[in-house]
């Protein structure tokens, strides 16, 4: 008679378990997400989700509904598709460039609340619609979510762009003494390029870093373990001058001085070490004079771009760098609650100064 109702109980709590099954075919994991004013200031919502089926043709199927929200946007998904819509799987959410400009505060909150969304989703840009670029096939990529995912994965470990991820994105968002920052992407005819870095003032873009100047961004902005740059040095004869100088390794110090007019002085002293592995100059690099001369010449250019950099994001209200934390930390509480750093940022002083020592300079003749 107990094995009989321990049976009975059984049943019972198995089938109990049914509205919580979750069977593999029937899920659609998400694992792109785009999001785009429309025309009518909707949220566009894509979203890419691969296809398991081995008989389907197609990789992915693409989800697009134009809603208020993130969420009515999944209420509308299910209606679309006989698969139960998840974000477990979720890897990247792009942003379209008009949304970024109208601002992005509102969608990062709702994502950052969501608990079946990971906080190290990646966070990009695009610049234009951001659905038509999920939306397009590459020849040569089965899934362009996927795609954009590597793209970014492999920049993002040369230093060239920063990997951004929700939690990062929304950390500096509500920071008062930094502005959050991200990669921004492109589609061109036949693939999706690294424009550069978009900066934000508050949750709202304000300007691009190129592509070609992120190494730069990074050296300002943090320490580097990991990196490469070409530097042109001028014309020697009527021959460019170029150094590619790789194997980056820094370390960035931050100084804050107390002044009257500006109220603050900031020096960024960075320390690079490096390997030249190409130069086109006339210098004879297995010579110490003529070494420590081209070290002179990459700290030149170095300092004079990146002031020049440092110049282009005051002027646009940015605090990319993070210039406002090192700032509040030589205040007390109630001084830096009385300064208003939005207004005081674009005129203090900030000079950045690096050192470059080349540790190797491979064969030389």
């Amino acid at each position: 008679m107990r094995k009989l109702w321990a049976v009975i109980v059984l049943m019972f709590l198995l089938s109990g378990c049914k509205s919580d099954e979750r069977i593999l075919e029937r899920l659609g994991m998400v694992q792109t997400s785009s999001y785009d004013l429309s025309q009518d200031n909707l949220l566009k919502v894509t979203s890419s989700i691969p296809v398991v089926n081995p008989e389907s043709e197609s990789r992915r199927e693409l989800l697009v509904v134009e809603a208020d929200s993130i969420k009515e946007a999944r209420l509308q998904f299910s209606r679309k598709t006989e698969l139960f819509v998840v974000s477990g799987q979720l890897r990247n959410v792009l942003f379209g460039l008009n949304l970024t400009k109208a601002g992005l505060g509102d969608y990062v909150d709702t994502l950052m609340r969501d608990p079946s969304v990971a906080l190290g989703v990646r966070v990009s840009v695009v610049d234009g619609d951001a659905g038509t670029l999920l939306s397009r096939n590459y020849k040569q990529h089965a899934d362009t979510g996927q795609y954009v995912d590597h793209l970014l994965e492999k920049e993002g470990s040369s230093n060239s762009i920063p990997q951004i991820t929700l939690y990062e994105f929304s950390r500096d968002y509500n920071d008062d003494g930094i502005d959050a920052i991200a990669p921004i992407i492109k589609e061109t005819e036949d693939h999706v390029i690294v424009e550069g870095i978009a900066c934000f003032e508050q949750d709202r873009y304000r300007m691009k870093i190129p592509a070609a100047d992120g190494i730069l961004f990074a050296l300002l902005r943090g320490s580097l373990k990991q990196g490469e740059v070409a530097l042109n040095l001028g014309e020697d004869g009527g021959r460019k001058r170029i150094v590619m100088f790789s194997s980056l390794v820094s370390q960035r110090k931050l100084k804050v001085i107390r002044s009257e007019n500006p109220p603050f002085k900031v020096k960024i002293n960075v320390s690079i070490e490096g390997s030249v592995l190409e130069y086109t100059g006339s210098l004879r690099l297995q010579n110490k004079a003529d070494r420590q001369e081209l070290e002179h010449e990459i700290s030149a250019k170095l300092s004079s771009e990146g002031n020049q950099m440092i110049r282009n994001l005051q002027q646009h209200h940015v605090d990319s760098l993070g210039i406002g934390q090192y700032v509040r930390n030589s205040l007390s509480h109630r001084a830096w609650k009385g300064t208003d750093w939005s207004k005081v940022y674009p005129s203090v002083e900030v000079e950045f100064h690096p050192k470059v020592i080349i540790k190797d300079y491979g064969k030389y003749n």
